[in-house]
């Protein structure tokens, strides 16, 4: 069992450890080295890392969209092994979104491949708690965007809400019928 989980503004030193942890966690996209570092450091107040005595167990990166200020996309989230099961992932992203740079955010936005059922069900939980509706669409498709070596990602869009949103009722959509289960 992991000690004591501290949230924090991730520092480009963070940016070798979390391209290790997102190594460690598929079916996850690898990105560079570099491009983690820049996740640290130019996306840092939008990007959160959970330490447990000073080792990187959780890592969210998100960034506000340039033409729609109150949105904040949310990048990718890894969380170790060793600290899955306790909402870190859902902590994470409270976490961005109670910083002084998120107060004006009315709309969550992410992509999903269909088959990352951990993350469907992390962001329907996120849209449930804060009482909002949720809609998705092909962002990236496979065949269009990726020549088949990738699945396709789907936008999932939540919002509006407001931050003191409590949830009270399911959201408009939910994770079943958004991929056309029953």
């Amino acid at each position: 069992m992991l000690k004591k989980i501290v949230l924090t503004t991730p520092l480009p030193e963070d940016g070798l450890s979390v391209f290790n942890l997102v190594k460690a966690c598929p079916p996850l996209d690898q990105n560079s080295a570099y491009c983690n570092l820049l996740q640290c450091h130019h996306f840092s107040g939008t990007s959160v890392a959970a330490k447990s005595e000073g080792n990187i167990v959780g890592f969210a990166s998100g960034y506000l969209i340039p033409d729609r200020p109150h949105t904040l996309f949310i990048w990718q989230i890894a969380v170790s092994e060793e600290a899955r099961g306790c909402g870190l992932a859902s902590r994470m992203i409270e976490h961005i979104l109670e910083r002084d740079c998120c107060q004006d955010i009315h709309f969550v936005e992410t992509s999903i491949t269909e088959g990352n059922k951990a993350s469907w069900a992390l962001f329907e939980r996120f849209a449930q708690k804060r009482a909002a509706p949720i809609a998705t669409e092909t962002l990236f498709d496979e065949t269009r965007h990726f020549f088949g070596k990738h699945a396709t990602e789907v936008l999932v869009k939540i919002g509006p809400f407001t931050a003191s949103a409590v949830a009270d009722h399911q959201p408009i959509y939910t994770n079943a019928n958004l991929r056309g289960e029953s």
